[in-house]
């Protein structure tokens, strides 16, 4: 080999290792930082939107001080306010009347005031009542004003009132200062307490009639996950004096059997009378309830973020998507709402907003055969859940906090309390595929943008969405986990649930979720219509002998409320729809179709003594006129007085007419949920998603998202490896970014106080 052959292997040599060097160090390194482009609508926010925006921590704090100066009486602090004293309950946003609003929003006139809503609870008086105000303007008031009487046509008595989480403490103190003790050695040996070893959960309704603050206390082994751990015991207190002293227990429950008190307990337990089911003791982690991951870390899961950065963005309370515009906020006792709802700057809903939570659930035992809870009034506000960056959201979402006030005197931030994040769906929202004639492909990704908050009220969690879609849509939906309550397993127990370990069943019950949706479509004016389809026969007009059954479209205006309430097991017309004072390009009237997905269970018979408390969930869809002394389907004071409702939506409906009116749907929605054993450790969100989809129909004169940017469509003759052509074809590169993720933090264990 001569000296020449050497040189020319020796360079080829040395270029083969600098490249494969380069490529090394190439594969090695990371990839750049996304570039995050500017959302197109950034300069459009002009503060419409803070007329519906929650008060602020300072507006919250001088409502405070104005009622502490101009009440006349001494406020305590509802954290430690006993029943005979006076104090604030709530502070929350009083949103102004609609047409003050509009005449804000589309007719240039003055922003309103912003007022304060404040709920006071009076016990220290010759007449204890609940009293809410109206205190403005803010941010300095001047004024209150009384507003009890002309929202429930009287006084709110005081045995209605929410229960304070300082009463469920002085109840717990009760039961362990006072009721526990009177049968030690039935606690000590067959409870195994030890003063701090069990947990109690609280049923309601409280009683059988008006007037009655008589609560079930079911009693749990007190680890992680209590509430499937029930241990047989269930004390009956009566709390209606507004001197605790005065607190008595009215019966007691164990195993199937009902005594006097604890010391009638005690005595057939020390005699020997009683069937005694000891209950193992479970670990501080409660073993079969824990959630800790019974599985070691493996591969991480899949995530999702955006290359060029959000392309939605979030001024205050006003949230621009696309096409989409809308102000959100959230209320101490309904929750998640929004307002002044656009697509394609044209408002489609004034608001859209939860309204109430109920479960009625079904034992062979006292406190859960008794069980009704209208989560309102706990407050699906006051209980909303800080929500944990990379499971409860996306990683990359806008977590936004909430300003709140409620049984304190001092406001606060709830931390990540809602959040909002674009969503690709990874399903086509439309496509086709051409192999006939001319061959293409034409598709739009479903990437949608969603808006949601967690409320946990006791075991369960409720993951509240709100979603819209790039053809227009928008999705009320509802997604359920948390814990399923539990009886303890006694006698025909099964005939009420199934039974999920040793001494737990897991106890039938119903979920029932109402929703406040003002439709405006096209303007404040709509009429209601259905149209839906039957089988026509015909003979065939070119074979008169053979006959051919075709399907027609129906149509019919509902012109009253009556006709527009629809019972819950009813049919309704497939295809209901808002309908509009104008029409399409077509001819047809604009309209939003309501679509209800819901699996419901049976309503509470309207023979019982407190269905009118809950008549709003007779109906799957009720349509009514709009008022404003109508602005919610139910009250917070429902719960603890549901004989006498102060709110009763069967009184909604009254046959009026709602041609050509601005109209409101009232939707229900739910599930039948019979606990099983894959309820435990705890439930899944899967197969327990209800909910609505408000859609366009005939409201565009073509599908609207065809407009969109994320469209894609080649054909078989062009070069759909182009990027101009496919822009999927350089996604490799475009999104071959590292997403910039904030450090994970959660701020959900700060402040919480024990009940």
């Amino acid at each position: 080999m001569n000296v020449k052959t050497v040189l020319i292997l020796l360079g080829l040599a040395l270029a083969t290792i600098f490249a494969l060097v380069c490529m090394l160090l190439t594969r090695g390194r990371a990839p750049s930082t996304c570039q995050h482009l500017p959302t197109e609508q950034e300069d459009t926010e002009d503060g419409q939107s803070l007329v519906f925006a929650d008060l602020t921590p300072e507006e919250m704090a001088q409502v405070v001080r104005y009622l502490q100066g101009n009440l006349g009486v001494q406020l305590v602090d509802a954290s430690r306010a006993k029943p005979s004293d006076n104090c604030i309950a709530s502070v929350d946003l009083q949103v102004p009347a609609k047409a003050e609003v509009l005449r804000f929003l589309d007719g240039g006139r003055a922003r309103p005031a912003r007022k304060a809503l404040a709920v006071l609870y009076f016990g220290n008086q010759p007449d204890p009542n609940v009293t809410e105000y109206v205190v403005g303007p803010l941010p300095t008031p001047a004024y209150h004003r009384d507003v009890t009487v002309q929202k429930y046509g009287g006084k709110v008595p005081y045995h209605r009132r929410p229960t304070l989480a300082v009463e469920y403490r002085q109840l717990g103190g009760f039961l362990k200062g006072q009721v526990f003790p009177s049968a030690p050695a039935f606690m000590r040996q067959v409870m195994g307490y030890d003063g701090a070893s069990l947990a109690v959960v609280t049923a309601a309704p409280r009683g059988f009639q008006s007037g009655d603050r008589i609560t079930w206390f079911v009693l749990f082994q007190n680890v992680s996950g209590f509430f499937l751990h029930p241990v047989g015991l269930e004390v009956l207190v009566d709390h209606s004096s507004l001197d605790v002293s005065q607190w008595a227990v009215s019966r007691v429950f164990y195993n199937g059997q009902y005594y006097r008190d604890m010391v009638q307990l005690e005595s057939a337990y020390v005699q020997g009378r009683i069937s005694v089911e000891k209950v193992r003791k479970a670990p501080r982690d409660g073993d079969f309830s824990s959630m800790k991951p019974r599985a070691p870390l493996a591969a991480l899961f899949p995530l999702q973020y955006e290359p060029q950065g959000p392309r939605y963005s979030v001024r205050k309370n006003l949230v621009l998507f696309q096409a989409w515009s809308f102000a959100f906020g959230m209320s101490v006792s309904t929750g998640l709402r929004l307002f002044d709802i656009r697509h394609k700057g044209e408002r489609v809903a004034y608001e859209m907003s939860v309204q109430e939570a109920l479960s009625v659930y079904g034992s062979n035992c006292p406190g859960g055969m008794s069980t009704r809870y209208m989560d309102g009034s706990f407050g699906l506000g006051r209980y909303t859940s800080p929500l944990v960056r990379g499971v409860d959201c996306p990683y990359s979402a806008t977590y936004v906090d909430t300003p709140s006030l409620s049984e304190t005197l001092r406001p606060s931030m709830r931390k990540a309390s809602l959040c909002i994040f674009e969503q690709n769906l990874g399903s086509p929202l439309r496509r086709h595929y051409s192999n006939l004639q001319s061959l293409y492909y034409g598709g739009l990704v479903n990437s949608a943008l969603v808006v949601r908050s967690i409320a946990t009220v006791g075991n369960y969690d409720y993951v509240w969405d709100f979603i819209f879609y790039q053809n227009g849509a928008i999705e009320g939906k509802v997604q359920a986990t948390g814990y399923p309550s539990s009886s303890f397993l006694h006698g025909d127990g099964l005939r009420y649930g199934n039974r999920l370990w040793e001494h737990t069943l897991g106890t039938i019950h119903t979920h029932f979720i109402n929703y406040k949706v003002d439709l405006d479509v096209g303007g404040l004016k709509n009429s209601l219509v259905a149209h839906d389809m039957a089988f026509e026969m015909t003979r065939a007009p070119w074979s008169p002998e053979q006959q051919i059954e075709r399907p027609r479209l129906t149509k019919k205006v509902l012109d009253t409320e009556d006709q527009a309430a629809f019972r819950l097991q009813s049919k309704m017309p497939r295809y209901i729809y808002f309908a509009a004072n104008s029409k399409n390009k077509w001819g047809h009237q604009r309209g939003y179709r309501i679509q209800i997905t819901s699996f419901a269970g049976d309503h509470v018979p309207e023979a019982s003594s407190m269905e009118r408390a809950i008549s709003w969930a007779r109906y799957q869809l009720a349509v009514t006129r709009r008022k404003e002394e109508e602005p919610t389907s139910t009250s917070i004071y429902n719960q603890n007085d549901p004989w006498t409702p102060t709110v009763a939506f069967a009184d909604f409906i009254n046959n009026e007419t709602i041609t050509n009116e601005d109209l409101v749907a009232w939707i229900t929605t739910g599930f039948l949920h019979i606990p099983h054993s894959e309820d435990i450790p705890n439930t899944v969100t899967v197969g327990n998603s209800v909910g609505f989809l408000l859609r366009p129909y005939n409201y565009y004169d073509l599908d609207p998202s065809i407009y969109s940017h994320d469209g894609v469509f080649f054909t078989s003759e062009q070069d759909f490896m182009a990027c101009e052509i496919n822009p999927l074809a350089c996604l490799p590169k475009t999104a071959s970014c590292l997403p910039n993720f904030p450090p994970f933090t959660y701020d959900g264990f700060q402040n919480m106080s024990r009940l």
